[in-house]
């Protein structure tokens, strides 16, 4: 028999976000500086299983990644039943703040893709101090509706599939078939009407475009990293972002699309890695 237990740890932290109970599924895997880590839209950690068994990255930076209320393992709040599930840029700002602070992490690395991508910059606009870096994957400020989100949570259609096959075309061609095929089925596990929830802060409520300019990278250093095959935040849109936010350092990644630490995850972290370096290296 073949049998080993991946590093990863697994567990439950129960604590108030904006002032509900919550129970929210935690994973980490190493040592060193904090790396918090942010999955997409209607996803979950698992995205982020590439970088939380990879030794290079373990043996500097304690990797942190939590599945957001509604996602994943984290349940909803008590009352669920009775709310439509909507993320906003509040809500959103206040559960990574609040997961920090509980953790008891002291300026940690951020990574976000996606919507994760898009809080960054609003982390990088309105909270640089609370963290030591921030990189954005997929992090453009805005994205214009290019389907009926109404699809997404129907009686009359499988909530799952559905989302699955509307992010499928964002995989890259390249990307690995065994990978590809878990990235999508994350989607479809998700809840009924939590990856349209989470759209309503990627499409309407998280639109930062007005705002980007005043992000200011001597307060905390910001990385933009793209795939080459998205669509939805496009490698000009990322390109638009750094030329708006001076300081940013913007990198597009070939092969990749809008789930690279997902979709391919070994030749994401080939980009990755130089600025884990960055984020390591003395200031003086």
């Amino acid at each position: 028999m073949n049998a080993a237990f991946e590093p990863i740890v697994g567990r439950y932290l129960r604590l108030d976000i904006d002032g509900r109970p919550h129970r929210v599924y935690v994973e980490e895997a190493g040592q060193g500086i904090p790396l918090v880590c942010l999955h997409t839209a209607g996803s979950d950690t698992r995205q982020y299983r590439g970088l939380m068994n990879d030794p290079r990255i373990l043996q500097h930076f304690r990797v942190i990644a939590f599945d957001l209320p509604w996602h994943g393992k984290s349940s909803p709040p008590a009352g669920w039943h009775r709310e439509e599930y909507r993320l906003t840029s509040q809500s959103y700002v206040t559960a990574v703040l609040t997961m920090c602070e509980a953790l008891g992490l002291d300026r940690p690395a951020l990574i976000g893709c996606s919507i994760g991508g898009r809080i960054v910059l609003k982390l990088a606009l309105e909270h640089p101090e609370r963290f030591r870096a921030l990189i954005g994957l997929q992090a453009g400020a805005h994205v214009d509706p290019y389907y009926d989100l109404g699809w997404l949570h129907r009686p009359d259609a499988h909530g799952g599939e559905v989302c699955s096959a509307v992010v499928s075309g964002l995989v890259a061609p390249t990307a690995p078939d065994s990978e590809r095929w878990e990235t999508l089925w994350h989607y479809m596990q998700g809840g009924p009407g939590v990856f349209k929830g989470d759209l309503y802060f990627y499409k309407i409520d998280g639109d930062i475009r007005r705002e980007i300019e005043r992000i200011d990278t001597t307060k905390c250093p910001l990385w933009l990293l793209s795939g080459e095959y998205d669509y939805s935040c496009t490698p000009q849109e990322t390109e638009d972002v750094g030329r708006r936010v001076r300081g940013a350092q913007v990198a597009i990644m070939p092969g990749l699309g809008h789930f690279p630490m997902s979709e391919d995850p070994e030749r994401f972290i080939t980009h990755l890695l130089p600025v884990l370096e960055q984020i390591r290296a003395p200031k003086g």
